[in-house]
């Protein structure tokens, strides 16, 4: 039996196609500027380096504080589960 990877993209070969590949990186979208309490929907773009886990794609959730130039994100799971995430300011729109 042979031991293979159990990464982050491991059998997504899908969703790395090349029509579902996240969009290309701009200028603009590297200098988003957010405060705390806005709300913001997890939406991962350009390189897959600091992606945040593919399960977040799409959630939305409200920016409690600022670390470097990332973002610590809080996402409500399920009814009473609160998650929090750091995510580049790059993987973040504002809603």
């Amino acid at each position: 039996m042979s031991e293979r990877s159990h990464g982050l993209f491991s059998g997504r070969a899908r969703h790395l196609a090349r029509h579902h590949k996240p969009s290309k990186l701009a200028v603009s979208s590297l200098l988003k500027n957010f405060s705390i309490g806005d709300k913001v929907a997890i939406v991962p773009k350009g390189i897959f380096q600091d992606i945040p886990h593919p399960r977040y794609r799409g959630r939305v959730g409200t920016i409690t504080e600022k670390r470097g130039g990332a973002y610590v994100v809080e996402l409500m799971v399920s009814n009473k589960t609160k998650r929090t995430l750091v995510v580049n300011q790059r993987h973040l729109e504002k809603m």
